[in-house]
This record gives structure tokens, C-alpha cells and sequence, in this order.
């Protein structure tokens, strides 16, 4: 992928700050916000059932996550879910925890069922779980063994309902039934900051309102977001995680053409029709 796409997408963001309406859990609200409005978007943190539909008519962007989930927000998921799909804005499923219980797996099957998901991204555990691959699960940011994240988002495309997968960890992928591309930016200190996943949901979001082509679009989200967390463990010169997680706001702020152009590290492969990877 060419870093110039990546960086229009990123001054579209800029320019046009588009309002990203957040159903998100507590523990990360805040750092999301944070986190959007320093890219240059518009948060929006609205949890109530009682407003969630006319909010999300509103916005340019929904994300969808799971959190510290529970009927009440299920619900005002479902109808800010049904208001976007409505107005024809991108809608982001965060199944956060899938696979460690029957309800958080319930309610993330329960919305792709109801509604037209945009995208889907989590971890790989996660995304195991939502598709029916096996998957050991500890926690929602820990799991035993080696994923193949191109595999699992490649399978996912295939038998999930949503238009596209992402699947974040050490490196990332980003399929639907035709592409996937692997963005090998990134650093392992995100995992020391908890809510780094979530926020990379919001970034996508952000990024999907202003792009026409949704897997180029979701790919060069994280392309960006992986590059910040280059940016930010080289400012915090070894201090830990909380520098890390100010200088990560500091990074989407600053990053420009340039860092793009020296830093982006992503491929594409093509999926041929059985969903295997055809290079």
C-alpha cells in the first residue's frame, strides 16, 4: 500500500473531524476520547439506550464495545446500531472478551445478527471465538499459543457477518472476502496500556468515515496507529508504560506525511475463492 493513500486518509480525518459516536466500557472512555480528538476527530461518548439512536443519526462513525457490558447497553447498541445502518455510516463491533463467557459471546453474536457490521476487530482470541475457530482463552488481552492473524481474519471474513475482520496483536490483518493485508507497525508496549486496543477500534472508525474502499482504509488506520506506537516508545526512552501511554497521544497528534512515507509497513495478498491465501 502506497503511504501517500494512507496519509490523505489521515488529513481527510484532520480536516473534516468527523463525529465518532462511542457505546465504549468505563475502564477506556476517556482514553479514546483522548485518543480521537488528538488524531483530529470528533468523540462522542453516549451510553444511554435513551438517546443512543438519535446520537448515532448524528454522527459520521459508530463503534460498538463490549466492555463492561450489560442489557442496557446491549440495547442502546442495537438502536444506535439500527440508526446508522439507517443513515449508511460506518458501524465497528469491539467484541471485547468474546470466548471468556457465554453472555460477552451471546451479545457479540446477538449484534451481528441484528445489524449491518462495518467492521470487526479485535484480538485473536476474540476473533477465534466470534467465528467458531478454538481458541484458549485467559482474559481479554491474554491467551496461550501462536496465532496466524492472516489465517484468522481470512476465515473470519468468510463466516462472520460483517463486511470486514481486523485482528491487532503483534502484528495485524485486515481481510474481507478478496484481500488481506498484514501492517507490521506497531510495538510491543501497547499491550502494557490497557484500552490501546479499544482506541485502535475508534482510530479505524475514524478512518472508515472518510474512506471509500474499507479494507485499504482499515489497513492504513492501523498503519498509522502502529507507527504512533513506534513514535511513542521512542520518546519514552525506557520510562514504562505511563509515559508510553502519554506520548501514544502525542504521536497521533504529530505524525505527518513524512512519517508515513519513512515508516509504513504493509502488504496485501489476494484470497482465492476456498479463503486461503494466494500470493
Amino acid at each position: 500500500m502506497r503511504s501517500k493513500q494512507a496519509s490523505r486518509l489521515l488529513e481527510q480525518v484532520r480536516e473534516q473531524k468527523p463525529l465518532v459516536h462511542n457505546i465504549t466500557n468505563t475502564v477506556v472512555a476517556n482514553f479514546t476520547a483522548n485518543g480521537l480528538l488528538a488524531m483530529g476527530a470528533s468523540p462522542v461518548m453516549a451510553n444511554a439506550e435513551q438517546e443512543a439512536d438519535e446520537m448515532a443519526k448524528q454522527a459520521d462513525a459508530l463503534v460498538l464495545n463490549l466492555g463492561t457490558l450489560n442489557d442496557a447497553q446491549i440495547e442502546a447498541m442495537a438502536k444506535a446500531g439500527r440508526a446508522a445502518n439507517e443513515k449508511g455510516i460506518p458501524v465497528v463491533l469491539d467484541p471485547v472478551g468474546a470466548g471468556a463467557t457465554i453472555y460477552r459471546t451471546n451479545a457479540a453474536h446477538k449484534l451481528l445478527n441484528e445489524l449491518k457490521i462495518t467492521l470487526v476487530r479485535g484480538n485473536a482470541a476474540e476473533i477465534s471465538a466470534i467465528a467458531g475457530l478454538d481458541s484458549d482463552i485467559r482474559g481479554v488481552d491474554a491467551s496461550r499459543g501462536e496465532y496466524n492473524v492472516e489465517s484468522i481474519a481470512v476465515y473470519a471474513a468468510k463466516n462472520v457477518q460483517a463486511s470486514a475482520i481486523a485482528v491487532t496483536g503483534e502484528r495485524d490483518a485486515v481481510a474481507d472476502k478478496h484481500d488481506v493485508y498484514t501492517i507490521y507497525n506497531g510495538n510491543s508496549m501497547l499491550s502494557k496500556v490497557t484500552g490501546t486496543g479499544c482506541l485502535a477500534s475508534s482510530v479505524i472508525a475514524a478512518f472508515l468515515s472518510v474512506s471509500d474502499k474499507l479494507t485499504e482504509g482499515a489497513a492504513s488506520a492501523l498503519g498509522y496507529y502502529g507507527i504512533a506506537a513506534q513514535k511513542a516508545s521512542a520518546y519514552t526512552n525506557g520510562q514504562g508504560p505511563g509515559t508510553f501511554q502519554i506520548q501514544l497521544l502525542n504521536a497521533l497528534y504529530r505524525i505527518d506525511e513524512i512519517d508515513f512515507k519513512q515508516q509504513l509497513h504493509i502488504e496485501r495478498e489476494i484470497v482465492n475463492r476456498g479463503g486461503a491465501l494466494h500470493e
